[in-house]
């Protein structure tokens, strides 16, 4: 009996690891093709792109764990080269120019609403999450990027603190919060499947 049990959990820990790997390579993938969704933005020096939904989608479908591990996975692609970053950017010049706080935001950002939605480090069940619950991880997450963001972007482009905060952060919020909605509705359209392990089981 005790070595059945043994390898079942075995089992589910070889699994968890499967779909989180899995999971964190193509969600990092997806980031980086939303971030090709770029517009140039009169009222600051970054741009409008979908980037931050692909940001949102991670944290809420690999939680905590899997989804930070994503996002340092695109973030290092894009450090070594690989054209992810907004607007088929690359390379640590942009990672250390005035947008690069945004980027360097996005593992701490992720594994904060990865646990604010779930309470747990691992993957959790967005079907199972309510929405007040998910738009406050999400918009929680959205203050860690922008606070970042706006930090670098004030150091390295020797803004005030007031104009760092409009430019780098205030402009963008109506965005945001339509990435936020849009987020909310990927995930109770169920277009996306549920990486948990109910959801995985579920569809067996």
């Amino acid at each position: 009996m005790g070595m059945q049990q043994t390898d079942e959990q075995v089992d589910i820990v070889d699994e968890e690891h499967v779909v989180g790997l899995s999971g964190a390579a193509l969600f990092a993938a997806l980031t980086g093709a939303l971030a090709y969704l770029s517009i140039p933005y009169p009222l600051s020096p970054a741009p409008v792109t979908l980037q931050v939904l692909g940001v949102f989608l991670t944290a809420t479908f690999l939680g905590a764990k899997w989804g930070g591990v994503s996002a340092v996975l695109y973030v290092q692609a894009g450090a070594l080269g690989a054209p992810i970053f907004a607007g088929g950017g690359a390379g640590l010049g942009t990672l250390l120019g005035p947008t690069g706080g945004y980027l360097w935001s996005y593992p701490i950002a992720v594994a904060l609403m990865g646990w604010l939605a779930y309470g747990q480090l691992g993957i959790g069940s967005p079907s199972e999450t309510g929405t007040t619950r998910l738009v406050a991880a999400l918009a929680a997450g959205t203050l860690v990027i922008y606070a970042l963001g706006t930090a670098q972007m004030m150091v390295v482009s020797d803004l005030a603190i007031v104009e760092a905060i409009w430019v780098g952060a205030v402009v963008f919020f109506p965005a945001e919060a339509a990435k936020i909605a849009a987020a909310v509705a990927v995930v109770r359209s169920g277009a996306v499947p549920d990486w948990s392990a109910e959801g995985i089981a579920s569809r067996r």
